[in-house]
């Protein structure tokens, strides 16, 4: 009797760090079934399906359907997983999802389903019984899965209920100015940057970060949006197509910015086409009366607008490389700052002088610039606003360890064009470089191509590369190879905390600089930080 609770609550630990995981994994890809499925197409997807213990298990229940005393082999490894729970617990690595009431519907369903196959096993705990805790412990993906589906209908439910609740709420406030953010790169830092210049006049209300989905962005007005805001700043995300058009129709946008558009997450859309297409839905959802905001030095951008017709008749360009309706000139950049003269067709000019890092959070400025102005902000009170922006708005911080080393920390989120702006930012910094970085995820079929570019520029900026992920690795390396001249000396694919840490400290000294890119383990960065 006492083994077979003993049992029973080796199993329950056990499984229930796996379903906690599971859920985990959905939540992180927003209960999107390609992003999930994509997943497994890195090399922690398959680990997480190709591992040595889930093998053994399929081995013992295989064994078992002849001899059924062999389930008893699942004691110990019920045992060692109970332990890594606990050890992981007290470590705080622990995965587990963000408690919200979806996710606690679902981890109690399943709580639910599990104390009703124990008591009906109580009554007879027997070989069998063991069996099938052990079957449905194998099946721990499937389980967490087919609950998540379960509960699909009702979600949706309530899902298209704040959905329209959001859109009444939004319809009435007759003056309120919506704008809305979209493109593969720099909506977040475009968000932040317009925040804190149109707050010197207007009361602003924006979208935190992790609210750029329709339910985020929906509990946001219902929340927190009230009559006292004169301007409503939504960043809006997508991973097909209709996903803007669907965030346009709860918000109704009078402003439209598109900061830029890439590869990022050609994966769920399919294709480039499908991705351009859908940021574009931003522009052709703007009423006659509204004004988009594109920036002009991006190709694609460009490109689309020439080509297709839009119902809004007042498009406003922002470029670094050209005259447009607000361009500059005079870019100087040092570590932690930059410099640059901003003019508009209209005749206005200013000089900038921002404390945040990167030459490239200039195109995100502009975008900025270019709606203020429209909000009846001359370029001066612009400029006079934006020395308030803080350096870790614009996605990126330049910190110091605790000997001196200095770290670029970029490890909110990572794209192409990011990866490739953040790493011509270092050949203005001396010392050695050193970046850690994953592979890039949901890029399709131009994963490699891309890879083997930010290798060419990994290759001329860095002297050591630690790649955390091994999907792309072979294309980086296959970039670097390809330099006739390069600076680097190593670039090594490392997965464990301890080697890395190990590595940077080996390689680096006072006054070097490290690049952390990406979703690099909040782990490393705080023991870095240490350092």
């Amino acid at each position: 009797m006492i083994f077979n609770i003993f049992f029973i609550a080796l199993w329950f630990f056990s499984f229930n760090r796996k379903f906690l995981f599971w859920i985990y994994l959905w939540q992180l890809k927003e209960y999107h079934f390609g992003r999930f499925l994509d997943h497994f197409e890195t090399e922690k997807g398959k680990k997480i399906i190709l591992n040595k213990i889930l093998f053994l298990k399929g081995i013992i229940i295989f064994l078992s359907l002849f001899f059924l005393k062999i389930s008893y082999l699942a004691f110990p490894i019920f045992f060692l997983e109970s332990f890594i729970l606990f050890q992981r617990f007290y470590k705080k690595t622990l995965k587990t999802p963000l408690f919200t009431k979806k996710v606690i519907s679902i981890f109690l369903s399943g709580l639910i389903i599990q104390t009703l196959l124990i008591l009906l096993l109580k009554e007879r705990f027997l070989l069998s019984a063991v069996f099938y805790l052990l079957v449905l412990d194998f099946l721990v993906p499937l389980f967490s899965t087919l609950i998540i589906f379960i509960w699909h209908p009702l979600s949706y439910l309530w899902r298209i209920n704040l959905l329209k609740k959001a859109r009444e709420k939004i319809k009435k406030m007759d003056n309120l100015v919506v704008i809305g953010i979209t493109g593969s790169y720099g909506k977040t830092s475009t968000k932040e940057f317009l925040s804190t210049i149109l707050s010197e006049k207007y009361n602003v209300l924006k979208t935190k970060r992790n609210q750029n989905s329709e339910v985020g962005i929906s509990n946001c007005i219902l929340k927190e949006l009230n009559e006292s805001h004169d301007i409503f700043i939504c960043e809006m995300g997508a991973y097909n197509k209709g996903g803007i058009k669907l965030l346009c129709n709860i918000i109704n946008p009078k402003i439209g910015i598109l900061t830029g558009i890439n590869q990022q997450h050609m994966a769920t859309f399919g294709s480039q086409e499908n991705i351009i297409k859908t940021k574009f839905e931003l522009i052709k959802c703007l009423p006659k009366e509204g004004k988009a905001i594109l920036n002009w030095d991006n190709e694609n951008i460009r490109q689309e607008y020439e080509t297709s017709n839009f119902n809004v008749k007042k498009k406003i360009l922002y470029s670094t490389k050209e005259e447009s309706d607000f361009f500059t000139k005079n870019i100087k950049s040092g570590g932690n700052w930059i410099s640059f003269d901003v003019f508009s067709k209209k005749g206005e000019s200013a000089k900038f002088n921002l404390n945040i890092s990167g030459i490239y959070n200039i195109s995100n400025i502009l975008a900025s610039v270019a709606v203020a102005n429209e909000m009846d902000m001359s370029l001066r009170e612009i400029a006079e606003a934006s020395t308030k922006i803080k350096p870790e708005q614009g996605g990126t911080s330049l910190e110091r360890s605790k000997t001196g080393l200095n770290i670029i920390n970029a490890s909110y989120s990572s794209n192409p064009n990011g990866i490739i702006a953040h790493l011509l930012y270092l050949n203005k910094l001396e010392g050695k470089k050193i970046i850690i970085m994953p592979c890039i995820i949901e890029l399709g079929k131009s994963s490699k191509k891309i890879h083997r570019n930010i290798g060419k520029e990994i290759g001329k900026s860095c002297d050591l590369a630690i790649i955390t992920t091994k999907e792309r690795f072979k294309e980086l390396k296959e970039g670097i190879e390809s330099l006739s001249d390069k600076r680097i000396k190593e670039i090594v694919f490392l997965e464990n905390p301890v080697s890395i840490l190990k590595k940077v400290k080996n390689f680096c000294s006072p006054e070097d600089v490290l690049l952390l890119e990406g979703r690099v383990p909040i782990e490393i960065i705080r023991k870095i930080k240490e350092f």
